[in-house]
């Protein structure tokens, strides 16, 4: 099993086609990236990029795309982009719904937060209630939208979809009538929609899920109101659940060691680590290890082999063991954090919503190994192609890549 998981993760190293990598872990398996970087030092190009989004990029055979919220008049052009990977020049751009007025959001959040997914020669792009569609990779050309999906955000849309056996999965965790569903990647069809099975007092939340193959099941897993549960991928069946009050949750599941670890809340986030196998409510069974100090109410943890490393969204970074939820280090990093810390070379990249940088050496020791800097807002978590980073500030799209005349990095 080890080596079927490494060579599928190996197979999607010539690009980064969804959200946190070609596996969905935030681990950059090839090429390395310098440690220092500004705006005059190892930054290959910098391009501007119109209107505002918190997507991540996604990369494959030398093109970037993004999405994008452009104002027009009083409403809002959402768009996908494609970039050149080697110079940054725009190959096209492509408007997937236009809104004759900007709905409210948070503060934090933008119009254009779900990473898209690239596969099979098609990008699928999804800005909540507002639209799902599918292009032509290639070309830009629409293949379909689907706006099936209607519900009631609160504070604007995040969650990014998933793609599974011509499936692609959505969290719909509104103000009222949470739900998940499932939408035919070949036709835009909705194949199946499955109410939340906890009726929770403030039901919103912002979750991208994750698949977890249990036994000889594949499984899509969700946090949610009140609860994590799990579904059946062809039906939408509920197959178990884990309660724990909470709510607004944003982080992605991470699976390993037959574990799922995940958060339960925003206010008052808590790690949690549950045992996967079993049907039905698993709260009292299944429940593994708790850790609230220091748990992120929006950052992704990242697990590299035994350990956990995780960061809070006030800027303290831990590592546990991920099998027992027994701390090796906490310390504090500063700032506020929204991106997700990736891995690449042997550390971990931890970017703060102020542009800050911090490398962190990937090890039960904690020791910082290098710090950089950019101007703007930093909220979108980075990708990776070969020996190049490719970061989102509010205004720019930054390739960060080693120079030719600079071997210090």
């Amino acid at each position: 099993m080890f080596w079927i998981c490494l060579l599928t993760a190996l197979c999607f190293e010539s690009g980064w086609p969804e959200f946190r990598g070609g596996v969905a872990d935030g681990i950059s398996r090839r090429g390395s990236v310098p440690l220092e970087w500004n705006e005059e030092k190892n930054i290959a190009w910098r391009v501007d990029v119109p209107g505002l989004g918190w997507s991540s990029p996604v990369i494959e055979d030398g093109c970037i795309f993004l999405t994008t919220a452009v104002p027009k008049e009083k409403g809002l052009s959402l768009q996908v982009l494609s970039i050149s990977e080697k110079d940054g020049s725009q190959l096209w751009s492509r408007e997937i719904v236009k809104l004759d007025s900007a709905p409210a959001i948070h503060a934090k959040n933008s119009h254009a937060s779900p990473t898209p997914i690239l596969h099979d020669g098609f990008l699928y792009v999804h800005f909540g209630t507002n639209g799902t569609a599918k292009v032509s990779q290639k070309s830009g050309e629409l293949v379909w939208v689907c706006r099936e999906l209607q519900y009631t955000p609160v504070h604007g849309c995040g969650g990014s979809p998933v793609l599974h056996d011509d499936k692609l999965f959505i969290v719909c965790d509104g103000s009222q009538n949470p739900f998940v569903a499932a939408i035919d990647a070949r036709t835009g069809r909705v194949v199946w929609k499955t109410s939340r099975s906890e009726r929770a007092r403030i039901s919103h939340s912002f979750g991208t899920p994750s698949l977890a193959k249990v036994g000889e099941q594949w499984q899509l897993l969700a946090p949610g109101p009140d609860h994590m549960a799990a579904y059946d991928v062809n039906t939408g069946a509920e197959l178990w659940k884990v309660r724990a009050p909470g709510w607004s949750v944003v982080p992605k599941p991470i699976i390993g060691h037959g574990l799922v670890f995940y958060n339960h809340d925003f206010d008052h986030p808590e790690l949690m680590a549950v045992r996967l196998g079993g049907a039905g409510d698993l709260t009292d069974s299944h429940v593994v290890w708790r850790q609230k100090k220091g748990a992120p109410s929006t950052p992704t943890p990242i697990l590299i082999g035994d350990e956990l490393y995780y960061v809070s969204d006030d800027g303290i970074a831990s590592c546990v063991d991920a099998k027992t939820g027994q701390k090796h280090w906490m310390e504090r990093l500063g700032g506020n954090f929204s991106a997700s810390p990736v891995w690449v070379g042997g550390n971990l990249l931890f970017i703060d919503e102020s542009g800050v940088a911090t490398w962190v050496e990937a090890s039960k020791t904690f020791r910082v190994v290098g710090k950089n800097e950019l101007p703007g807002r930093a909220f979108a978590t980075p990708a990776f192609s070969g020996d190049a980073m490719f970061l989102r500030t509010e205004k720019f799209l930054y390739k960060v890549t080693k120079s030719p005349s600079d071997n210090r990095g």
